[in-house]
């Protein structure tokens, strides 16, 4: 018998989450609901879940907090978060990708779209990872250890920085198109809009520091990494 995906509802709102829990019934997922971190954290000890429906606003701890805890356990990283909430504006889109959720959907939401956005994140799961190294001029990253270094010295790169920075870094010197990054980072996934590809390559550069100009914009196409730009040169 075909094992059902398993689907956590953290929402404190009872009938949001029976509206939840009967849709997914019905479409051929398995619903387990819990209305705060604590008894959310109990399911996921007592068993691995195949997706996490999060919502923002919770009692005790939020949403944002559950989903940096959750993403820094290595037993949890691997499971797709769905942020919901009835935040719409970008920064709040960007805070919670930030945190570390694959996706973020707002209420009010219909069931279709619910059940399109889940499935999209079971598809792509994990993509791009892997624990290998890799080193351009004198930038470096280790997956397998979570850690950037310029010139030696370590540099704090935010959660979907590394991923980008990662997959850049495994394909420099070509020009990938925001859609591209879109697909290959965060996965074949239609609902983040391209525009948080530029607030995340500008926070990388942020992050990267004097080794940002390796990040380029190229007018028109997209963005690239290269070993060697202009203004690195020069220094």
């Amino acid at each position: 018998m075909k094992k059902l995906p398993r689907v956590l509802i953290v929402e404190d709102e009872p009938a949001i989450a029976e509206l939840i829990a009967v849709n997914l019934r019905h479409n051929g997922f398995q619903p387990i609901w819990s209305e705060d971190g604590e008894s959310a954290q109990r399911e996921l000890d007592a068993v691995l879940l195949d997706v996490i429906l999060l919502d923002w606003m919770l009692p005790s701890q939020s949403g944002l907090v559950l989903a940096r805890k959750w993403r820094a356990d290595s037993r949890t990283k691997p499971i797709p978060i769905l942020m919901l909430t009835a935040r719409g504006d970008e920064p709040d889109k960007v805070a919670g990708l930030d945190a570390g959720a694959d996706d973020y959907i707002t209420k009010p939401f219909s069931t279709q779209e619910l059940l399109a956005r889940i499935r999209a994140v079971l598809r792509r799961r994990a993509p791009e990872q892997v624990s290998d190294s890799v080193t351009i001029g004198d930038l470096a990253l280790d997956a397998g250890t979570y850690r950037v270094t310029f010139q030696g010295q370590p540099l704090k790169v935010g959660p979907t920085e590394f991923k980008l920075l990662h997959f850049f870094m495994k394909h420099s010197e070509r020009v990938h198109s925001r859609s591209q990054l879109l697909d290959k980072v965060w996965g074949d996934h239609v609902f983040i809009e391209e525009r948080t590809v530029d607030v995340h390559v500008k926070r990388l550069r942020e992050a990267l520091g004097a080794a940002g100009v390796m990040v380029e914009t190229v007018r028109g196409a997209g963005y690239r990494l290269t070993a060697q730009p202009p203004a690195l040169l020069r220094a």
